[in-house]
């Protein structure tokens, strides 16, 4: 059984590495997160490759993609839809907005106010959007890839920390080595590489992946070792918020698809110190003199305490 999610795991990451290209890391976080059922935040400088990975994830998979820019006058109607007038039947209709899709491109999703960012945290947390009293159940699977730029770029808003909290990781593209830089020069001359990729897996090859993901062993040792880790960012004088139940809940789904994306039935401790990071960093609040810490230095106090905890033999 794991090993028919393993080879999904594998076409995908394939597929995508075709045009995401030395980006190992970044394409393998989006594919544990679209197994493990969840969502993905790519935060970086414009013009690095962040929509790219996205759309290059979407035209993977056979399911519906829709792509929505973020601005500043967006309303939340626009995506989550809303309720129009039919002359014909002299009744109102619910007209779906973008976020009906499988895999949801948020691009550049804080250049909207909070309260537009909003619209989507029922339909990340639940699968489902309310509308005028009505819900609405979104197709499955369901993925939002939402991309941002750091915020000390001019006209950014910062998300809800019940925004970030519905994103099992944050990660970087960074700037590509030149060996790279260069083949992308070479394979782009002609267009977007991305536009000529054809799906590689089915909606029910991926359901059927995500199910296998749940049932990955988490022996009871790593269980208390991921809870130790989760504790800590609560007890430590570093962080005055830590991590939410929800956000340990993600965590573990997370451990148990990076665990399939290896060719794995079971999590090991590497697992758990290697998601730790991106995976829980952007749920935190730094305390006192710290709270103006950067990002990076959120992440490296983030990796101090889990270098910390005494992980399981």
């Amino acid at each position: 059984m794991p090993q028919q999610a393993f080879q999904t795991a594998k076409r995908l990451t394939e597929n995508i590495e075709r045009v995401v290209l030395g980006k190992t890391e970044v394409v393998r976080s989006l594919v544990v997160a679209l197994l493990a059922g969840e969502h993905v935040l790519l935060e970086d400088v414009p013009g690095v490759g962040k929509t790219l990975a996205a759309k290059a994830l979407a035209r993977s998979i056979e399911g519906r993609f829709t792509r929505l820019q973020f601005t500043p006058d967006l309303l939340p109607t626009d995506i989550t839809g809303s309720m129009i007038y039919r002359t014909d039947t002299r009744e109102f209709e619910f007209a779906p907005g973008p976020v009906f899709a499988n895999v949801l491109l948020a691009d550049e999703i804080n250049r909207a106010p909070p309260r537009t960012q909003s619209a989507l945290l029922e339909a990340m947390s639940e699968g489902q959007v309310s509308v005028d009293g009505v819900t609405h159940a979104l197709p499955s699977p369901f993925i939002v890839v939402a991309t941002q730029n750091p915020y000390e770029f001019e006209g950014t808003y910062s998300l809800p920390e019940s925004q970030m909290d519905r994103f099992l990781m944050r990660t970087s593209i960074g700037y590509p080595v030149r060996e790279i830089e260069r083949d992308v020069l070479r394979t782009h001359r002609m267009g977007e590489p991305v536009d000529n990729l054809d799906p590689v897996v089915s909606l029910d090859e991926v359901q059927h992946a995500q199910n296998i993901v749940r049932q990955v062993k988490f022996d009871n040792q790593l269980v208390e070792y991921l809870l130790d880790v989760v504790d800590g960012t609560r007890t430590t004088d570093f962080f005055r918020a830590g991590v939410s139940t929800r956000g340990a809940l993600s965590f573990y789904r997370g451990c148990q698809a990076r665990a399939v994306t290896d060719g794995r039935d079971h999590v090991i401790p590497d697992d758990v110190k290697q998601l730790a990071v991106p995976a829980l960093s952007h749920r935190v609040m730094p305390a006192g003199i710290f709270q103006g810490a950067s990002r990076e230095g959120v992440e490296q106090k983030m990796e101090q305490l889990v270098q910390t905890i005494a992980v399981p033999m």
